[in-house]
Formats: structure tokens, sequence, C-alpha cells
């Protein structure tokens, strides 16, 4: 039994709009494929029907400043929930720092969606960040950080996350310019990873993405 591609795990994932009753809209956002056959992507319904690349070009115009990285320094699953949550929150875009390749069928194609960019060490990804002058903000709940909802976040900030149980290498703490925890009240000792990101972002959102 062959595994699923991305387009059917996406079809799967949710029943999406059948044709489009005719006349079909004179608009060039539109993709005649998709108006003939359906829409069975995860985009809400004010894309329907819409080209992708006509997706990402309406998304550029209102990206928010919030970046988000994530250290792929050994296989986790994780990668693509938190970029399935980047592209609900919008952000200007994803930083991969380590292995180039990660596993994508969580994020459910989202990614295409999204400004993905790889950083082969943490060095690269610290040129960038000052080169377009961002702050490294790490998530983990390490001896030091700040609980997160006590802490201020900058708007240019980007939000850094660790393979899931590892966390942040010793490396990256060093960059990141504080470093926040998010306040548990249970007997575990960490949250998902993916949870983590989930969070963190919509800390920031609730500071910066307005109304």
């Amino acid at each position: 039994m062959g595994f699923l591609s991305e387009d059917e795990v996406t079809a799967a994932a949710g029943p999406g709009v059948g044709p489009h009753p005719k006349p079909w809209p004179d608009d060039p956002r539109y993709d005649l494929e998709l108006l003939a056959a359906g829409d069975h992507r995860n985009v809400v319904d004010a894309y329907r029907y819409w080209r992708l690349e006509a997706i990402v070009a309406d998304l550029d115009t209102r990206r928010f400043p919030l970046r988000v990285a994530i250290q792929n320094w050994e296989h986790d699953f994780n990668i693509g929930s938190m970029v399935r949550t980047a592209n609900a929150f919008n952000v200007a875009g994803v930083h991969i720092v380590g292995r180039r390749r990660w596993n994508r069928r969580g994020a459910m194609v989202t990614d295409r969606y999204l400004h993905v960019e790889h950083h082969p060490d943490v060095d690269d990804f610290g040129r960038w960040l000052g080169e377009h002058g961002y702050v490294a903000v790490g998530v983990d709940n390490l001896p030091g950080s700040t609980p997160l909802e006590q802490t201020p976040l900058p708007e240019r900030a980007c939000l850094v996350f660790g393979s899931e149980g590892p966390g942040l290498t010793e490396e990256m703490l060093a960059l990141c310019g504080s470093l926040v925890a998010i306040t548990q009240y249970g007997s575990t000792r960490s949250l998902n990873a993916g949870a983590a990101a989930a969070i963190a972002m919509y800390a920031w959102s609730t500071r910066w993405a307005g109304d």
C-alpha cells in the first residue's frame, strides 16, 4: 500500500467545494482547472478557486513582520505543525536552520503559501538576522528564561524553536537576544513543540497583529 501524496492528504483533510457554477468569474486570480474540477485545498473560503501564485501574492500584501525559526538538527515531525501554524498567523517567513530536509506532511502543504528559507548553520542564520534587523527570541523552558506572558515581544521578532526534547542548542541560545518560557501548571516537563510554537505566535499577535 503506497503513501498518499501531499495533495491527496490535503484533499482528504476536508470536503472543500465542487466545480464552480457557470458563468465562471472573469478574474485572472482564478484557476480554470479548479473552477472546473472543484477546490479541495486547505484554504479559507475567500481563496477558493484561486491560483496558488495569486494567493501568495495577496498574502504578501498583508503579512506580519513576525518570523519563525526552527532548529532542524534531528528528525522532528513537529516541524510540519509549526509551519502550518506559521501560515495561519501569516508570518513574514519561516527559517529552517540545519538540515535542509524536514517532514512536510504535517504542514498539509501550507508551506507553499509561505516564504521558507534555509540556513546551513547558526552563523548563517545570525548574519541574516543582523542584516534584516530582527531580534531572535528563544522559546524554551530553560533556567534564566522569563515567562512569555510577562515578556513584551519586539515587533521584528524571530521566534526560535528547537527540536522536540533536546530543545535549543547552546550555540543558538547564545544568538538569542532573550529567552522566554510558557508557564505550565501540570506535571509534564515540557509542551509539545508544535503546541508551544502556536502559543508563542499567538502571544506575539495579541500585541502586534491589531484588529
